[in-house]
């Protein structure tokens, strides 16, 4: 276990090797969680596996083409691109089978998923018997290898993503219009083409300089995870952006740490795991998103659904007891209450439980129930807002009354103050008294 005195220097990236490599990563993770962003709303997440398997032929071409004109074969700006053509080749035999078959996308993806990377492999063995060569450690772009990084590799790193994520910011309103509705775009005159293809150019320069951090199967994670999880965040684009940069920065940060912490882990390995343990966060506790919080509204507003439904009910019940005089609060018999409903009684008393609890009802004798003055104030607003929409959707909505109680009750727990004042006004002349006007459908016969 690493003691204190390693943490504070990777934390304070005292050692070179692990201030290039956690400069790298995050850099490299800022830029991956722009441009994810976009191919994530472009719905071709697959696109980036596809292209990022694609890349493994031309490394090994590479490598054979600079041994041959006698280099050592090497060197990584040639093997970054040769993965660079051999990814673009990918992308177009990609798009050639889209546009020119009636194959979907998801069929083209793994046919250049699969051959790309069947041929990369053939390849990487096939340049290990070239007399006079070493290939060793080419395999590593397939896992990456990221505590080999040198000065070189982190100023291109670095060149990448920052023209990568500029790019990303200086066409964000395009990529905007292109990730929504790329037909109204076109329609309008924008260059969808191009920006398409420059979108798939930023995904070909992300992924090519990934390779070298958590290699190619890896770095399609890098590319979605980040996005992903920002999406649990936000429902708005730049909010997004921000979050998913920042995802993918800190994933690269943490991950490289922990590596360098603990050499045994591969970084690129815990690089995606770190970005996963994010995801799994946002998921679950994401506030506009998550899974817990949308629980929790969910549970709220089932509260609320049975407190208004048993409010109304009440109030119905009282109402039908003053037989067309006025309406008085009233005791009445627990059964009453329960036939106005589909509720079971045990339903119906955990209701009246949290009703008594929120002072709705007075204490009464067993069998018998009445609201307290506030319960039955609450009562009369939850009862004057179902029936103004109810009258809404008769006069406007053409909905037949025997069916207005059901609909109404889908969206009468939604009703704020502003839109009940809009029913007002619109209803004004149809119900001039909006005390609590009259249900426009008859009530069933009392069963008690």
């Amino acid at each position: 276990m690493p003691d204190f005195s390693d943490i504070f220097e990777v934390l304070l990236l005292q050692n070179y090797n692990t201030r290039l490599v956690v400069l790298s990563t995050t850099l490299l993770g800022i830029a991956a969680g722009l441009v994810g962003s976009f191919l994530l709303l472009r719905k071709r997440s697959l696109m980036g596996d596809a292209l990022s398997h694609a890349t493994l032929p031309g490394i090994a071409i590479a490598f054979a083409v600079m041994v041959s004109f006698g280099g050592e074969g090497k060197s990584l700006p040639a093997l970054l691109l040769g993965a660079t053509i051999s990814g673009v080749a990918g992308i177009a035999t990609m798009l050639l089978i889209r546009n020119t078959t009636k194959l979907r996308d998801d069929v083209a993806m793994g046919f250049v998923l699969s051959v790309f990377f069947g041929v990369g492999v053939a390849s990487l063995r096939m340049v290990q018997d070239i007399p006079g060569a070493s290939a060793a450690g080419l395999e590593s772009f397939i896992y990456g290898k990221t505590a080999a990084m040198v000065a070189s590799d982190f100023l291109l790193i670095a060149l990448v993503a920052g023209a990568a994520s500029l790019l990303s910011l200086l066409f964000l309103k395009e990529f905007l219009i292109l990730c929504f509705d790329d037909g109204y775009a076109a329609s309008q005159g924008w260059p969808t083409l191009f920006l398409d293809i420059l979108l798939l150019g930023l995904v070909t320069a992300v992924t090519v300089i990934g390779l070298q951090a958590v290699g190619l199967i890896l770095v399609i994670a890098f590319l979605i995870t980040p996005p992903t999880a920002a999406r649990f965040w936000t429902q708005r684009l730049l909010p997004m952006l921000l979050i998913s940069a920042f995802i993918g920065g800190v994933s690269g940060w943490l991950g490289a740490s922990l590596s360098a912490l603990t050499p045994q882990l591969p970084a690129g390995a815990v690089i995606v795991l770190v970005a996963a343990v994010l995801f799994l966060v946002s998921l679950f506790f994401a506030p506009e998103r998550g899974v817990l919080p949308r629980f929790l509204n969910q549970a709220a507003l089932r509260r609320k659904e049975d407190r208004q439904h048993f409010l109304r009910a009440a109030y119905e019940i009282v109402e039908e007891q003053a037989s067309g005089g006025s309406v008085a609060n009233r005791s009445f018999p627990f059964e009453a209450l329960l036939a106005k409903r589909s509720w079971s009684p045990h339903q119906l008393r955990r209701i009246l439980r949290v009703a008594r609890r929120e002072d709705h009802l007075e204490p009464t004798p067993p069998g018998r129930l009445r609201l307290s003055e506030p319960g039955f104030g609450e009562a009369a607003r939850v009862t004057r807002n179902h029936r103004l929409w109810e009258t809404y959707l008769i006069q406007y909505a053409d909905v037949a009354p025997s069916h207005v109680d059901r609909d109404a009750d889908m969206v009468e727990h939604i009703l704020g103050a502003e839109l009940v004042r809009e029913l007002e006004a619109k209803l004004v002349g149809a119900l001039p008294d909006l005390s609590v006007p009259p249900s426009p459908h008859p009530f069933p016969s009392p069963s008690a």
